[in-house]
């Protein structure tokens, strides 16, 4: 029998190959990055934003939980087709309207982008206008507790696949580590989230272990 050989696992070394083959990062984004980091304010990943992008390419209409300052937006609006919009919730109005400065100066059009100002779930409840969708592709990076909620909400919301994707569903590794002898709620609502888009006939769906963890799941009907 023929040896099996060791699988490689991906390191630093490939991150930094495939980052610097990758196309340069667009000023803006260079932007919000640089606002982020002393203002302590969490944004996606890079390495996750170049497979947001990827995934938002031929998608018209996107909705999106969780703007924060609009880093995932940007990635998604940049590469929208032409006549794309995305939908983005958030209760933050002053943090969306730094979004929508850093929108502009890369050219991004306001009305490809629609900002509804609340908290998700409040705005799913009281059947908000702009959330009637159908969708192409929601993403979600919001409050954690609430990812089997907003999964709820939004799958009567999908066009016929359509993708649903989630940021951070690893959680720094404190999700796979079942060693935990006290989970925490946002841990235990991920594994939650996790487990019922894995397990959901209606979905095939993935887990890709970039920055803190990318769900991806793509649905049937």
């Amino acid at each position: 029998m023929a040896r099996r050989e060791r699988t490689h696992q991906v390191g630093r070394v490939d991150r930094d190959y495939v980052e610097a083959t990758s196309p340069a990062l667009h000023p803006a984004l260079a932007a919000i990055e640089e606002a982020a980091e002393p203002d302590g304010i969490p944004i996606l990943d890079r390495e996750s934003g170049r497979v947001l992008a990827a995934l938002a390419a031929n998608r018209r209409r996107i909705l999106e939980i969780g703007t924060a300052i609009g880093f995932s937006t940007l990635w998604m609006a940049l590469a929208q087709p032409a006549g794309g919009t995305i939908v983005t919730i958030d209760p933050d109005r002053s943090r969306t309207d730094r979004a929508r400065s850093w929108w502009r100066q890369a050219g991004v059009p306001d009305e490809q982008i629609t900002v509804v100002t609340a908290r998700a779930l409040e705005a799913f409840e009281r059947r908000e206008p702009a959330l009637d969708g159908p969708f192409d592709l929601v993403f979600i990076d919001a409050i954690k507790t609430e990812y089997p909620a907003y999964a709820a909400a939004v799958i009567p919301r999908l066009s016929p696949g359509a993708l649903i994707v989630a940021d951070n569903v690893l959680w720094s590794g404190r999700v796979a580590d079942m060693e935990q002898l006290d989970p925490t709620e946002d841990t235990l609502a991920l594994r939650q989230f996790n487990g019922g888009m894995l397990s959901d006939p209606r979905f095939v769906a993935s887990i890709l272990p970039v920055g803190d963890g990318l769900l991806v799941a793509t649905y049937r009907a």
